[in-house]
């Protein structure tokens, strides 16, 4: 097809230089070739992303580190306040292995959820964000409520982050605990939370010279109330249990975050 959009252009050369001699026209007419097929590769190869990263985030004892190794190994390992990144080639698995699916993966890669160490490696990755997984720790989230919506939503008005518009995956992580809140819950609360949010920093700006920050975008449509429905990328919440119901020795209940990532790739 896009050869044929050049072809009238490369038929009304021939036609100028069909006078001339034939040598001279056909290297001529090779070059232009050769500067067509240069321009139309940049044009294809530009539009295909190079973003091939997951992106791990959250708060401190979130889960995020064994979701890490559970979603590489399978296995359960004690982890620690992590002080810089992790990362790793995750296949993504699938229930239905075809020629499509088979050897499909991504960089998987862990960041630190210490709020003083957060920005620093949201900036150095954000801009190879395929996807970005912000794990929640449902047993104790009605109490951190608020830094949960406070570090979404730095990102969800960082205006490369919403440039890109890499897919978000909500991880409502420790279902085993009994106390733990749905990943329904959580999501309406976020809402809540994110447009309370919204309201305050935009009047914050607003007293001031009423511009929007460098490097940040509102958040939503302006005149409705929040809701993720509005962001430019794809949110999904799931709800997992990295630990597993039966602690060390058992699985962990990670279908439902092993099958958006399938999805995604």
């Amino acid at each position: 097809m896009e050869a044929a959009v050049f072809q009238p252009f490369l038929d009304s050369i021939q036609k100028e230089l069909q006078a001339q001699d034939p040598a001279v026209l056909a290297v001529l007419v090779a070059l232009v070739v050769v500067i067509i097929s240069i321009i139309f590769m940049k044009i294809v190869w530009g539009r295909k992303t190079t973003r091939s990263a997951v992106l791990l985030v959250g708060l401190c004892d979130s889960g995020k580190t064994l979701i890490f190794s559970r979603l590489l190994s399978g296995k359960f390992k004690k982890t620690q306040t992590s002080i810089t990144d992790s990362s790793a080639i995750y296949n993504v698995k699938s229930e239905k292995v075809t020629s499509q699916t088979k050897g499909r993966g991504f960089t998987l890669i862990d960041l630190p959820g210490h709020e003083s160490l957060r920005p620093q490696f949201v900036e150095r990755f954000k801009s190879a964000a395929r996807a970005v997984v912000f794990v929640v720790d449902s047993a104790v989230f009605q109490k951190e409520l608020r830094d949960v919506a406070e570090f979404l939503y730095s990102l969800l008005t960082d205006a490369e982050i919403v440039k890109n518009a890499p897919a978000l995956v909500v991880t409502c992580n420790k279902q085993d605990i009994t106390m733990a809140k749905s990943a329904k819950v959580i999501q309406q609360q976020l809402e809540k939370e994110l447009n309370t949010l919204r309201v305050t920093r935009t009047a914050a700006l607003s007293t001031q010279d009423g511009s929007t920050a460098g490097g940040t975008v509102y958040l939503g449509k302006k005149g409705k109330d929040f809701e993720f429905s509005q962001l430019p990328m794809k949110v999904e919440f799931v709800e997992c249990s990295a630990k597993g119901y039966k602690a060390e020795d058992g699985e962990a209940d990670i279908e439902q975050l092993e099958k958006c990532l399938a999805r995604i790739s």
